[in-house]
Order: C-alpha cells, then sequence, then structure tokens
C-alpha cells in the first residue's frame, strides 16, 4: 500500500471519529442557543481556558491521568473481542487497598511507599479481573454478564468496608483513613497535575509498543477477527484470554491508585466520580479507536469538558450541566457507530434497497 492508499483509507476513520463530536456539539450548540447564549462563544470558553491556557491544560492532563488507563484497560480487551465491563470495579477495589496501604503502612521512603500503594492497587485489579478471566476462558461463561454483576456487587462491598471495619474514626461520613504523606503525589507548582500524568503516559507508550510490535499484540488482533482460526494455527486462546483480562485488570487497579494517591487521598462513596472513570474509559476508548494514541487525545479531549464546565457557569448563563448532555449525546453516537460496524447496519440497509431496485 502506498503513501496515497494510506492516506485514502485513513481519511474515513478520522471523520468516523470525529462525527459523533460534532452531532454532540451541533445538537449541544441548539441548546445553548435556545437558552440565549451564542455557541461558539461557549465552546470558546468551555475548551479555550481548559485546553489552551497553561493552568487550565496542566489540570486537564491531572485529570486525563486515570482516564489514559481506563481507555486502555478497555482497549486491550475489546480489540480481542473480549468485552471486560468491570473496569469500574476494578478501579474502586485497587484505589480502595490502595488507599488502605497508604493510610496503615509506614514506610520512611516516600519512592517505595508509592511504588507499593501502586503495585497492591494493580494486584487487587488483577485479582478481581481474574474471576470472569476463569469462567470465560474454562466455562465460557459471558465476560460480560459477570464483570456488569460484580461491579454491583464490589461497589455494595466496598461500601460496607468503607462505612464498617476501614471507616475513620470521628468523620461525619463514610470515608476510609487519609493516606500518608509519603504516599500522596505531590502537585507540579500551582496546578493540580502530578508525576502521575507521566506515570500514566509511560504506561501508554509501553502499551502502545506491546499491541503494535509483538507477539501478543498480533495474537490480541488475531484472537479478536477469528478465535477460531487462532486455536488452529497454535495461538493458546485460553492462556491469551486470562493474560488479557489480568493486564486490564492491572491497568484499572492502577488508574485507581493513581486516583488515590494524586486526587482523591481516602476513599469514599464518591470515589469515582458521577459517572465513574472507569465507565469513562469506555467512552475514550471507543472515541480513539482502541488505538493507544487515540486514546491519549480522547483522554485529554473529555478531560477538557470536564475541566472547562466550571469556567461555563463563571462566564456564562449556561448550565455547566451542559457537559454531562455533550458527554451523553458523544456515547449514544459512539454506541451507534460501535454497533453499524459491528454488525453492519449501513451496508444491510444498503443491500436490501439495491435488492429492492433490482426486484422492480
Amino acid at each position: 500500500m502506498n503513501k496515497r492508499e494510506k492516506k485514502i483509507s485513513i481519511f474515513p476513520k478520522i471523520v468516523n471519529t470525529l462525527l459523533p463530536v460534532l452531532l454532540a456539539f451541533g445538537i449541544g450548540g441548539v441548546i445553548i442557543a435556545a437558552i440565549g447564549e451564542n455557541p461558539f462563544e461557549v465552546y470558546g470558553i468551555m475548551l479555550g481556558k481548559s485546553l489552551f491556557t497553561a493552568k487550565g491544560f496542566s489540570n486537564t492532563l491531572h485529570y486525563a491521568s486515570p482516564l489514559i488507563l481506563t481507555g486502555l484497560a478497555i482497549a486491550i480487551t475489546f480489540k480481542a473481542n473480549i468485552f471486560n465491563m468491570g473496569v469500574e470495579g476494578q478501579l474502586l477495589l485497587g484505589g480502595f487497598f490502595s488507599g488502605i496501604a497508604g493510610a496503615m503502612i509506614s514506610i520512611g521512603s516516600p519512592f517505595w511507599h508509592k511504588v507499593i500503594c501502586m503495585l497492591v492497587g494493580m494486584l487487587f485489579g488483577v485479582l478481581f479481573a481474574l474471576i470472569p478471566a476463569l469462567l470465560k476462558a474454562y466455562f465460557h461463561v459471558d465476560e460480560m454478564v459477570v464483570t456488569l454483576t460484580l461491579n454491583y456487587a464490589m461497589i455494595k462491598i466496598l461500601e460496607y468496608l468503607s462505612s464498617g471495619p476501614f471507616r475513620e474514626d470521628g468523620a461525619g461520613y463514610v470515608c476510609t483513613p487519609t493516606i500518608k504523606e509519603t504516599a500522596m503525589f505531590s502537585r507540579l507548582g500551582d496546578s493540580k497535575m502530578t508525576l502521575f500524568f507521566f506515570i500514566a503516559l509511560a504506561v501508554l507508550l509501553v502499551m502502545a509498543f506491546v499491541m503494535k510490535k509483538t507477539k501478543l499484540g498480533y495474537e490480541v488482533t488475531a484472537i479478536g477477527k477469528n478465535p477460531e482460526f487462532s486455536e488452529a494455527s497454535g495461538i493458546r486462546v485460553r492462556k491469551k484470554i486470562i493474560i488479557l483480562m489480568c493486564l486490564s485488570g492491572a491497568l484499572a487497579g492502577l488508574a485507581g491508585s493513581g486516583q488515590m494517591m494524586s486526587e482523591a487521598f481516602k476513599y469514599t462513596l464518591t470515589f469515582s466520580g458521577t459517572t465513574g472513570l472507569g465507565w469513562d474509559g469506555m467512552l475514550i476508548a471507543l472515541l480513539g479507536r482502541h488505538n493507544p494514541f487515540g486514546i491519549l487525545l480522547a483522554a485529554i479531549f473529555y478531560s477538557g469538558l470536564k475541566t472547562g464546565a466550571d469556567n461555563i457557569n463563571m462566564y456564562t448563563a449556561v448550565p455547566k450541566e451542559i457537559v454531562g448532555v455533550l458527554q451523553g449525546l458523544i456515547i449514544l453516537f459512539l454506541a451507534v457507530r460501535f454497533f453499524n460496524e459491528k454488525y453492519g447496519f449501513i451496508e444491510h440497509y444498503k443491500m436490501w434497497k439495491e435488492n429492492r431496485r433490482a426486484a422492480e
């Protein structure tokens, strides 16, 4: 394939990636205009303050850090046609026990304390993912059903643990003890960004190499296209399913650790936000088309929407909930694109239309 053919093949992918965002912003613009504000001014304030100012952009990168990891956690399994819907639960479990390690373990070295907390988070993320992985690999149980069910079970278990055995003494609300300073990532300058962003970026680069340049990356793609043929050609599909699910769980657990050590510092019932960082990761993976660098851009853009929400309230009469509307619309259009790519609805419709014309 020459350079011109590559450009032609990439162009439709770029259009398909941008279209859900443009449609969402178009409908959002109509709503903003109905309120009586100029949509272009509102979008300019929202994105300008979060992406094109030094402090705003650094804050955006800070909030993008866990989203990069949850997006990767979703993408690596989706490419193998495995649907790990338990990223939210894995993030919560990893974040919770990372926080317990940060609060209860006393180590003089800040470096080793942080390393231990992150390893604990990854370990518990893997343990969560191992259950549906084994059920999928050995008993062909639908991993989507298992992980969705375990998510809600894990939320209730952590709610009990944080309100009972691990609740902070004297706290007026449900929370665990605050982690020690040696386990906290310090902020850089006057922004919220910490070194955890660079850890997330390093992980992304490693995963990009693994997915593009290694045998495992090739096997993931092969399994996603045809697991039966992959098995026949010598790929141990059962083993790879377990590896991928555990790797996905480790990434989600690391995201939870980072959220604990750089933002939350204690586990609360709103640790993962209103929508959930794990669920946001699914949107990031779809928007980035399961490509590591696409995920990076999608995470920064999506984080920019959240960071810019407060600026809308300050400078316009538009409520910041408009960002939630935009996010919901993007999810809707991404879901339509995903199901069309998976089941070919448009192609089937075109074939039906051609057959009907031929019959006439």
